[in-house]
């Protein structure tokens, strides 16, 4: 894992929600579930975490709530190797809970969250302009209103910087509907320097049907990168169109994949990799992470009760 000092800004800057998430122990769902796991689950500090477990400096900016699940929160992110620093405790709002009912998806009891208050000062004194790589999600903006103009101002700063803006499309509908966030989630994509975006994502929100017809409609990115399910990933640059094939996977759970491949990407490019490298190794990020019922694995540490 990379060194740093403490005044040092980590390469990678993630922000987002993260919250207290219970998992069966293995792939048997939550109506017939006897033993299950409390871990955690973020889109954004996953990717900060595999980020670190790839050898990278990264760090988590957030908020949870001041009671037990969120100080759980914060010491199992911290153990991963994340740079914790700019995470805020609210006394007056909890941390979010959610669970993983495996073959059905997930279940959110996030509303009012600690992190759904986060607004642009939260970010005030995050050194954005000196990380090389932010990263945020479609998920913050659907949060609350705060949190949308916290992402809005984490663009404006980030655009004006050396920076690289890092966005992932994340759509999750269980916070707004397709027609809502469409338009929201294109404008906020087309002024990023990179892109994830599933192809079946892109498709219900935008009515994409190809990785080609996604780059038509984001022409600014620097880089697009379109995922296809077990098929493989397009990234589309100044450079030209790479294409790399996922890795054939026993699936066990799929929540999760999406983070860890961006990481992967993300770390290839922060190491100097080529394009079809770092590709590559998001898919092998993300196939360890489709084989276990965990957000992260490979983590210095697992917080877990029986």
């Amino acid at each position: 894992m990379a060194l740093m000092t403490p005044a040092a800004t980590p390469a990678l800057i993630a922000i987002g929600e993260t919250m207290l998430l219970v998992t069966p122990r293995d792939a048997t769902p939550l109506a017939d579930a006897d033993d299950v796991r409390l871990s955690i689950g973020g889109a954004e500090s996953n990717v900060a975490a595999h980020v670190a477990i790839l050898g990278e400096s990264s760090a988590w900016v957030s908020r949870l709530g001041d009671e037990v699940l969120g100080h759980r929160v914060h010491r199992a992110v911290a153990s991963r190797g994340v740079d914790t620093r700019w995470v805020g405790f609210d006394a007056d709002a909890p941390t979010g809970v959610y669970f993983k009912d495996p073959g059905n998806g997930v279940r959110y009891y996030r509303a009012g969250s600690a992190a759904s208050r986060m607004t642009p000062d939260s970010v005030a004194d995050v050194p954005l302009e000196d990380a090389r790589i932010v990263h945020v999600s479609g998920i913050t903006p659907a949060l609350s209103a705060s949190c949308a103009a916290m992402i809005e101002a984490v663009i404006t700063r980030v655009s004006a910087s050396p920076a690289l803006l890092s966005f992932d499309v994340n759509h999750r509908a269980a916070l707004w509907s397709a027609s809502d966030a469409a338009p929201a989630l294109l404008a906020f994509a087309n002024r990023a320097d990179i892109v994830f975006v599933g192809l079946d994502e892109a498709e219900t929100l935008w009515g994409c049907r190809t990785a080609a017809d996604v780059r038509a409609l984001l022409p600014s990115p620097a880089h697009v990168v379109v995922k296809d399910g077990d098929v493989g990933a397009t990234e589309f640059s100044a450079d030209g169109v790479v294409f790399a094939p996922a890795i054939p996977t026993e699936v066990v759970e799929a929540v999760g994949a999406g983070d860890a491949f961006a990481a992967g990407y993300l770390a290839g490019m922060l190491q100097g990799r080529s394009p079809q490298e770092s590709l590559r190794a998001g898919h092998e990020r993300a196939h360890l992470v489709l084989q276990s019922t965990e957000d992260v694995v490979g983590a210095a540490q697992t917080d877990a009760v029986g």
